[in-house]
């Protein structure tokens, strides 16, 4: 019995011995995942990415942007609680910076801020959905940038960016009305892309037969302009070449994701220095070259609408639905301007 006992626990041995090793516990990535496409991914999101979710319970949260300066935070929008949020590294939560930007009659529409920018001097705008404007804060208060196209209101300014001409320009869908294009307080019979002259005032339309722009920016060496199509019948990102006097031309499909199933659509976006594209989408934030290929997707537990560049420029924070997320990624993407606080 000995004997066979020990031959037995031999053959144990023997068997553990040759026994695989366990496979390596898969990193903790946090509150979602990366979904990779391509390989030359790997440039971009580090192998042991942490998706952090920093803030909750809003209503539906967009247009972030980065606030440098002595006490660095970021602001964001939350559109149907009409306020503006604050954020800054050792919250818990995030705090209102600014309520009730909207304080006209009630409708039954979206009524808050959407996209926020700042200008060279640092002064905060907002793309406003109930009051149909672009405003920039003064002294606390909200003074109106831009509200019509020649004596029409505008729909509800969505997105904004500067070019390096020093123009200021925006996306004008009409989430902010509650009908939609069928709305009778609509003036505009589209929805526009325009440029803003930013020190007199003078606004062009650039584009009228865009479905449903929305997101927009710039190549890093000025000459192409994306723009993002929120329509469900449509989802697709555009590209249009920018002339030498700053007007689009040559309007084509950069990307066509109408296909796809996953809930959302096209909505904002930011570039890299490199030039690559991180464009909030069905199921997350895609990142594409500038060639249009797609190398992969950033999906947080909630769908984002749009995305910010903060901290030394490699985090990428992500407003969605009712949170606020932040990756930080092996890319930088170009910081606005400073915000005086």
């Amino acid at each position: 019995m000995r004997f066979q006992s020990l031959i037995v626990a031999s053959v144990v041995v023997m068997g553990l011995a040759c026994a695989a090793p366990p496979e390596p516990a898969e990193p903790d990535h946090g509150a979602g995942a990366v979904h990779k496409v391509s390989e030359a991914l790997d440039t971009i999101v580090p192998a042991d990415y942490v998706i952090e979710k920093l803030a909750g319970e809003m209503g539906f949260t967009e247009g972030p942007v980065w606030i440098k300066g002595d006490s660095p935070h970021l602001l964001f929008s939350d559109i149907p609680a009409n306020a503006i949020y604050r954020w800054a590294e050792g919250d818990t939560s995030a705090s209102v910076f600014y309520d009730q930007m909207y304080k006209g009659e009630p409708r039954d529409a979206s009524l808050g801020s959407n996209g926020l920018i700042l200008d060279a001097q640092g002064r905060l705008l907002a793309c406003e959905h109930g009051n149909r404007r672009i405003s920039r804060m003064e002294d606390g208060e909200w003074v109106s940038v831009v509200d019509n196209f020649e004596g029409k209101k505008l729909n509800s300014p969505n997105d904004a960016a500067w070019h390096a001409n020093g123009w200021l320009y925006f996306t004008d869908p009409p989430y902010g009305l509650p009908d939609l294009e069928e709305d009778p307080a609509r003036e505009l019979d589209f929805n526009g892309i325009y440029r803003l002259n930013y020190e007199s005032g003078e606004l062009q339309l650039l584009v009228r037969d865009q479905t449903r722009p929305n997101g927009i920016g710039f190549s890093p060496d000025g000459k192409t302009a994306y723009v993002a199509n929120s329509d469900s019948s449509m989802k697709v990102w555009m590209a249009y070449d920018v002339n030498d006097d700053g007007m689009f031309e040559n309007g084509r499909v950069f990307y066509d994701a109408t296909s796809e199933t996953d809930p959302g659509a096209p909505d904002g976006l930011k570039l890299d220095v490199n030039g690559n594209i991180y464009a909030t989408g069905p199921g997350g934030v895609w990142i594409f070259t500038p060639n249009g290929e797609p190398l992969g997707v950033i999906k947080p537990d909630e769908v984002p609408a749009n995305v910010a560049w903060g901290d030394d420029g490699s985090s990428l924070y992500m407003t969605a639905r009712t949170g606020l997320y932040r990756i930080k990624l092996l890319s930088k993407g170009p910081m606005p301007a400073d915000m005086a606080n």
